[in-house]
């Protein structure tokens, strides 16, 4: 099989790891007089289409969100990885607290599956070198390698979450493989913060994933409730341990 005029000069790969590929458009062609100016200039500002791509070749399997697939090419079987009543409603939990659709088809075989567009960033991350594993934040997974664990995690103190508008619950992922992520942000300007047993304070949302040894708790900025009216600072993400923070310049809420 061989597919003809997927890369060209306006679709190239522009980042690469393991199975995966990310294919990006350099301008959308697929333009009327109406939207043309638009689209000329969403390009120029980096605003522009991209498809994850993933290669199977029968030792490997495919994770990815539900309703993310626009075609496929090859010997591919689909399931749902529902082993049952119990698990479906695991799975239904999972999905509910994190953001993330309960059933992600699980896609074997040999061939080609290739993503719907998306005008947000791919980021590709290794599992393996987070440590024990990852923590993403909600609505950012997109696909993973078979190989990677899925759980959830629990803030410690799930009161001042809640009282701090933020989920109670994070999708977990470890393991070994590689996990997909769609970002507001390309990677090039996301910030790596290391942590060597020191605390990492954020005002807001601006964590798109952090290692799953780090300690997260939601905090008043200052001791007292008042300090912390005062200040100008309600509650901020507190992050403490040995681990790493990728953070965004731009809230995700």
């Amino acid at each position: 099989m061989s597919v003809i005029n997927f890369e060209n000069e306006n679709r190239k790969f522009i980042d690469s790891a393991g199975s995966f590929k990310v294919l990006e458009y350099q301008k959308d062609a697929s333009v009327t007089s109406v939207n043309a100016q638009t689209e000329y200039f969403m390009s120029k500002m980096n605003v522009k289409r991209r498809q994850l791509v993933y290669t199977l070749d029968g030792k490997n399997s495919l994770v990815m969100q539900a309703g993310a697939m626009q075609w496929t090419l090859g010997n591919i079987s689909i399931s749902t990885g529902v082993k049952g009543a119990g698990d479906f409603m695991s799975k239904m939990f999972k999905g509910s607290v994190t953001g993330e659709s309960a059933v992600k088809p699980e896609y074997k075989g040999t061939g080609t599956v290739v993503f719907e567009p998306t005008y947000k960033h791919i980021i590709l991350q290794d599992v393996s070198t987070w440590g024990k594993g990852m923590v993403v934040e909600d609505g950012m997974f997109l696909a993973c390698d078979g190989t990677v664990k899925q759980s959830i995690v629990a803030r410690k103190n799930v009161s001042s979450a809640a009282l701090g508008g933020e989920g109670l619950f994070n999708l977990a992922l470890s393991g070994q493989g590689i996990v997909a992520l769609e970002s507001r942000v390309p990677m090039v300007e996301l910030v790596e913060v290391q942590l060597n047993g020191e605390e990492l304070k954020i005002d807001g949302n601006f964590a798109v994933c952090w290692s799953a040894e780090l300690d997260f708790t939601v905090e008043k900025a200052t001791k007292s409730l008042i300090g912390s009216t005062a200040s100008g600072e309600g509650l901020v993400n507190v992050y403490r341990g040995i681990g790493k923070v990728l953070m965004s310049p731009v809230s995700y809420t």
